[in-house]
């Protein structure tokens, strides 16, 4: 007999789908998309005003973009999708068939992710082309290597906005989920900096909040990729680790604090 895990994924999987689904109709997702294009577009004319800087500029310029809208789908998005369905009161006809409630996050993460994904990808060929296009092919696999950490970047931060908006308003998760963006880039740069000081007690909250929060940094390879660097297996690795890791504590969070909200 199938076990219990087995059972359950392909409920998982069908709420993926729909998820998928109802975040690609979504219209800002093609608004973003082509905002970005248009930026890549602009950075090839930008390039040509730095001379022999054209792929640098292509670089930054796109690979910013990529992390910065992929973040603003990842958030508005990833904090609508629970909200949603709980105030339109369809979790009531969802969780009326044999699903749970754990199964019912992990799809709903997993089809944001799977959405993420392909725009993420659509992004960059954007930014490859761009680059192609100034003659900077041999720096096609710094760039991708790039992409591959922002699209783990962005798993963890739609397993924040998922976690935030499956307790609290829209509004707040993303604000939260924003905050969480920001303080993971520069939690390391602001405990040397403590560190620096000599201050214990400035020390003591920004290890706390360090080892707390995800460290975002883990992920920041743009500067490198500009620079024509790859990242080497070990440090994808440790990154692929890192995200995964994190994300599944995330939620489990997740899933416990909506497995003990009251729907009636």
């Amino acid at each position: 007999m199938p076990n219990e895990g087995t059972r359950s994924l392909p409920r998982i999987l069908t709420i993926a789908k729909n998820a998928f689904r109802e975040a690609v109709r979504d219209r800002i997702l093609y608004n973003l998309i082509v905002f970005v294009l248009l930026i890549t577009v602009s950075a090839i004319f930008l390039g040509e005003l730095t001379a022999g800087q054209e792929s640098r500029v292509i670089i930054n310029l796109g690979l910013s973009s990529v992390l910065l809208f992929g973040s603003f789908i990842a958030v508005f998005v990833g904090v609508s999708l629970v909200w949603k369905e709980i105030e339109k009161k369809t979790v009531y006809s969802i969780f009326s068939k044999p699903i749970g409630r754990g199964e019912f996050i992990v799809g709903k993460y997993l089809g944001l992710c799977a959405t993420l994904f392909v725009n993420v990808m659509i992004m960059g060929v954007g930014v490859t082309l761009a680059l192609a296009y100034v003659g900077g092919a041999s720096q096609t696999a710094s760039v991708w290597g790039a992409i591959y950490l922002i699209f783990l970047e962005l798993t963890i931060l739609t397993a924040v906005a998922i976690m935030f908006s499956s307790f609290s308003t829209p509004a707040l998760s993303a604000l939260l989920t924003f905050f969480v963006f920001l303080i993971g880039h520069f939690s390391a740069s602001l405990l040397d900096l403590a560190t620096t000081l000599g201050s214990q007690s400035a020390i003591a909250v920004f290890t706390a909040i360090y080892y707390t929060l995800p460290n975002l940094s883990n992920f920041s390879f743009i500067i490198n990729a500009a620079h024509g660097d790859v990242p080497t297996l070990s440090y994808a690795g440790f990154a692929t680790v890192y995200a995964f890791g994190f994300d599944a504590v995330l939620l489990a969070i997740t899933v416990l604090i909506f497995s003990k909200r009251n729907f009636k």
